[in-house]
């Protein structure tokens, strides 16, 4: 179901967890997501909103690019990050405010393929 079809905006949204294979992976999921618009991204990036402290931390763990990239566990992994920051069990890299509301955006074949 699309964010919007259930009343959810990008803006709503207090920590992504995306799917980040290359460091450009990262990026365009900014985009496709609605965080950044087209052509963005890297703006946003550096303007520190992805960042543990930004509006709305992204891959707050370090990412695949930090963990490794365990195929078909991916998606695990960015759920089992969400629900670490929203509980309050990520130690070192937990979010100085625990989020309510988490985007987990996994990618798998193509750049069409996206849950």
């Amino acid at each position: 179901e699309d964010s919007c079809e259930v009343g959810v905006r990008p803006s709503d949204i207090q920590i992504a967890e995306v799917h980040d294979c290359f460091a450009i992976a990262e990026l365009l999921m900014y985009e496709a997501i609605g965080l950044a618009p087209p052509g963005e991204a890297a703006r946003l990036l550096r303007s520190g909103a992805t960042s543990i402290e930004g509006r709305c931390p992204v891959n707050a763990g370090g990412g695949l690019l930090a963990f490794g990239h365990p195929v078909g566990a991916t998606g695990v992994k960015q759920v089992l990050e969400l629900y670490k920051q929203m509980k309050g069990r990520c130690g070192s890299y937990q979010m100085p405010r625990r989020p309510q509301l988490g985007l987990a955006v996994n990618m798998g074949g193509d750049d069409k393929t996206c849950a």
